[in-house]
């Protein structure tokens, strides 16, 4: 900012007054001056004293008014239209006493001249206002972003509204679909149509695009993302209609553009009948209750108003938080739901069967597991308790406390899996397939969910690409060809639910994820959107990114990672009622041979034979295949500390399937 302009507008308000009284002193004998000339054509008035008595009564009278009308409390950076009102009125009061004075003093000054003046007046004194206000204006909107609304419709007008309010952002232009409105000016900006995008950003220095269409669909935000994402803009939105309605949001908050926005699709409209089927009046629990899934469960479980929520997690911050953001909902939903948060690993047997007898529960969903590959091939034994002895030990304790719904998350990594976490999975399925066949089930319908990555959560890779951007970058990716499926939280814990309601014993669900990913393209998406140009390189030790750019590196597969993920072990999915859930069939293990396999793993995994745990896996009809060597930190082939222990403590094992 020019430092004359900011040496003024530093300046305290009493000193600010004194300078405008004084340029009025200034301006108003000159405004005379020129009305004279004007008026004669002529300075031979200069020297007739007679002419300037009458500025003796006029200069004070004027000032008085223009106080008295409130003038000199406008703050001229913000000074707005309504001000030319009070400059009229004042340079009128001034002319009109010009007259007067100039009636009855009988002083050579024509007429007209008062006329003139006012007019004078009316244009230098407003004028020097106003261009002072455009200088401010202008010296501040050189270090704001210069901003293109997309959409000129009620939201973008509202935002306009708010943009002028803001320090950041100067909009100097609309965006819109509507041949109606294009050419058309909303708020004194014209409206421009989408393919004009270029030329806004080459003529008006365009550097962000604000989406104020809260009303349009996925499909339709997605369409414009497209279109958008190729031109070197930040682009971001307002929130989305629902948010605005039910109050979690407001027209004025600004986000960046999230994947989600362009990944997402239109959700199916839900079968009311499903959702509520296994939850409303029922006491239900989720397990893993503060990750993703089970925390987005808890969420739209308890709006479907079950008689008691139960939150089982073993992470106190993770549960502490899911309890806390649940007690809010209950405020605005007024919702008298009994939430129940129990601490405890579902490995704990003991625990696992009193919380399901004390609260009488009647609907389980399994979200607890580790879903990070790489951690579970270095911790392998541990992953194996946790997912499938996990998975085990509450399926079992299900069935003798006689819930009547049990629901495994489960995921695509058990499809031919290449990881242990992939085929702990396809074992939990397994045996959760055949405990539903068990001749001593007699009242608990057990179903699997399976579906691949939701957006957003812990183990994707949105939130590292994220970080990675705000950090400058590289964005790392394993493979150049590496894909993945991707669904939205929200619509994943949604079709959990009513898959869960449809299942008759057994069944393996599959959700429909859409087409795979790749994810070198979801980076550059990603940086985009971020207004920033992807650029991959080979060594990035040697090539550094230009200004606007960032790079995208390709490490290497990680242990146990494949390159494309399925979903389906079998070819002939069955069509359920709902568009985006197929029952698959697949194979089944008899439970006395899953049984003696278990056992088998159990003491593996107690002696941490890491070997012979993917052995057994291999032996199992889960199609694990493993694509790396061993990687578990702790294992060595001569590895037998665990032998001292398992003699010490022989009786701490308990594999509850054993009783089966």
């Amino acid at each position: 900012m020019n430092p004359y302009v900011y040496r003024l507008l530093s300046m305290n308000r009493g000193k600010k007054r004194v300078l405008q009284v004084t340029v009025d002193l200034l301006l108003l004998p000159l405004m005379f001056f020129l009305a004279m000339w004007l008026k004669l054509d002529s300075l031979a008035f200069v020297g007739d004293p007679h002419v300037w008595l009458v500025l003796i009564p006029v200069l004070p009278v004027t000032i008085f008014s223009f106080v008295r009308l409130g003038f000199y409390r406008a703050v001229l950076r913000y000074i707005a239209g309504r001000a030319l009102i009070t400059i009229l009125l004042g340079a009128m009061i001034s002319a009109v006493t010009m007259t007067i004075v100039v009636q009855l003093a009988d002083l050579p000054v024509p007429l007209a001249v008062p006329l003139i003046y006012m007019l004078l007046t009316f244009f230098s004194v407003g004028g020097i206002r106003f261009g002072f206000r455009e200088l401010v204006n202008y010296a501040q909107n050189r270090r704001k972003e210069r901003v293109a609304i997309y959409g000129a419709g009620a939201a973008g007008r509202q935002l306009l509204q708010v943009l002028h309010q803001r320090s950041d952002y100067v909009p100097v232009a609309f965006i819109d679909d509507s041949r109606q409105a294009q050419g058309t000016h909303v708020g004194g900006l014209m409206v421009y149509a989408p393919s004009q995008i270029e030329r806004l950003i080459r003529n008006n220095g365009v550097n962000v695009v604000l989406l104020a269409i809260p009303s349009a669909s996925k499909s339709r935000r997605n369409e414009i993302l497209k279109s958008l994402e190729c031109q070197p803009l930040l682009i971001q939105t307002v929130p989305g209609l629902d948010d605005i309605m039910t109050g979690k949001a407001s027209i004025d908050q600004i986000n960046d553009i999230s994947i989600e926005d362009l990944l997402g699709r239109d959700p199916v409209p839900p079968q009311r009948e499903l959702l509520g089927a296994n939850i409303t009046g029922k006491v239900v629990m989720v397990t893993g209750a503060g990750g993703s899934i089970g925390s987005e469960l808890c969420r739209q479980i308890l709006r479907l108003k079950p008689a008691r929520l139960v939150l089982y997690e073993i992470s106190e911050l993770a549960l502490y938080t899911i309890e806390q953001e649940l007690a809010t909902m209950q405020k605005v939903l007024r919702s008298d739901v009994a939430i129940s948060p129990v601490l405890g690993c579902i490995k704990s047997a003991r625990l696992v069967d009193r919380t399901l007898r004390h609260f009488g529960v009647e609907t389980v969903y399994h979200a607890a597991a580790y879903k990070h590959v790489p951690l579970v091939e270095h911790n392998i034994a541990e992953g194996v308790r946790n997912i499938v002895f996990g998975t085990a030990t509450l399926a079992e304790a299900a069935i003798a406390a006689g819930v009547k719904s049990f629901i495994l998350i489960s995921s695509d990594k058990s499809v031919r899996p290449t990881n242990i976490m992939g085929a702990s999975k396809r074992l939990a399925e397994l045996i959760c397939q055949s405990l539903a066949d068990a001749p001593r089930n007699t009242g608990t319908t057990i179903s699997m969910v399976r579906f691949g990555n939701v957006l957003g959560s812990s183990g994707s890779v949105i939130p590292l690409f994220r970080r990675q951007i705000e950090a400058g970058g590289p964005i790392t990716v394993t493979h150049p060809d590496i894909t993945r499926f991707f669904m939205t939280i929200p619509e994943a814990a949604q079709l959990v639910i009513q898959a869960g309601a449809m299942a008759q014993g057994g069944e393996v669900f599959v959700l429909d994820m859409g087409d795979p990913v790749l994810i070198t393209e979801l980076a550059a998406k990603m940086a985009r959107l971020h207004g920033l140009k992807p650029v991959i390189f080979t060594d990035p030790r040697v090539e550094k990114p230009g200004m606007g750019e960032i790079g995208i590196v390709f490490t290497h597969l990680r242990p146990g990672e494949k390159l494309h993920e399925e979903l389906l072990i079998g070819n002939d999915p069955k069509a359920t009622s709902h568009p985006r859930i197929m029952s698959a069939t697949e194979r089944r293990q008899p439970l006395d041979e899953l049984t003696a396999a278990l056992v088998q793993l159990a003491q593996a995994c107690d002696r941490n034979d890491v070997e012979r745990i993917r052995k057994i896996m291999i032996e199992q009809q889960t199609a694990y295949q493993p694509t790396s060597e061993i990687f578990d930190q702790f294992w060595t082939e001569e590895d037998d500390f665990d032998a001292a222990a398992e003699k010490a403590a022989p009786d701490q094992r308990r594999l509850i399937l054993v009783h089966g």
